[in-house]
């Protein structure tokens, strides 16, 4: 398809801790540290758009001009992000999302303030780890671990499910069958009557490759008709390490691009999700 409702979700922060990873038009979704924009199939960000300094005579309006422009911009993006949230909070409540992931510790590095964010806005988020985290032969320990850090974020051990399949193995080296994954993953979001399916894009955000499977499992299952009516589909947004490290000054940038929905953490919820440290 030349076009597919996939908003993509840009984490801002530090890469992910993980050693062995490295690290279309639409809308845009920020959740308290994670941004979402809307993908075309196959994947293609809009260009960035490069402001430049005129050079001259210094004089004191120029300072002054800048001040008044930064303002602007800070008073528009305060506003599109109160419109954001409002359309966001509306849009989930009432559904069931899924947050899909790779391995123990997505939920937390990459997923969790969207997670915090659903959950507050009524769409009783569910969480499907595609695999045990064996790569170290620490699966076992892994799964427990993801049980207690979903615990933190206020999904009960029965919203959370992984899946251990001999044929999906957690390796940065491997991409997983595509089919095999589609298959698994459509059984859960009818199981659990999903209507909301979040989870990484094109890019794995990492790289890694079983992130990338998540993925193309997805555009799959979307490509082919295979999802259930009214199911969407939101993809974390691999960004660049400059828009990564520039922590909240991203915010100015973000807020320029148009996006589908908010969630915005509140000082609770950042406490909680501090606790996954």
């Amino acid at each position: 398809m030349a076009r597919a409702p996939f908003p993509r979700q840009r984490p801002s922060g530090p890469a992910p801790r993980r050693g062995r990873e490295s690290p279309g038009q639409g809308r845009t979704l920020w959740c308290g540290g994670t941004f979402v924009r809307r993908a075309a199939f196959p994947g293609g960000a809009a260009a960035a758009r490069d402001g430049r300094h005129g050079s001259g005579p210094v004089c004191w309006g120029t300072p002054a001009a800048l001040a008044a422009l930064l303002l602007l911009l800070l008073l528009g993006s305060a506003r599109r992000l109160r419109r954001g949230r409002a359309g966001s909070r509306g849009g989930a409540r009432g559904g069931r999302a899924l947050v899909l992931t790779a391995h123990p510790d997505d939920e937390a590095m990459f997923f969790a303030p969207a997670l915090l964010g659903l959950r507050s806005a009524g769409a009783a988020p569910a969480v499907l780890c595609c695999s045990a985290g064996n790569y170290y032969n620490q699966g076992e320990i892994r799964k427990k671990e993801l049980e207690q850090s979903c615990c933190v974020l206020g999904i009960p051990a029965s919203d959370v499910t992984v899946i251990d399949h001999r044929d999906l193995p957690d390796d940065p080296a491997v991409e997983w069958d595509t089919q095999l994954l589609a298959t698994l993953v459509l059984e859960h979001i009818e199981a659990k009557n999903i209507n909301l399916v979040v989870t990484f894009d094109a890019g794995g955000v990492s790289g890694h490759a079983n992130h990338i499977s998540l993925y193309k499992a997805v555009r799959y299952l979307h490509s082919e008709g295979k999802l259930p009516e009214g199911c969407r589909v939101l993809v974390l947004e691999s960004v660049n390490l400059f828009r990564k490290y520039i922590s909240f000054l991203d915010v100015l940038i973000s807020c320029l691009l148009p996006r589908d929905a908010l969630f915005i953490l509140t000082e609770e919820e950042t406490e909680q999700a501090k606790k996954l440290k």
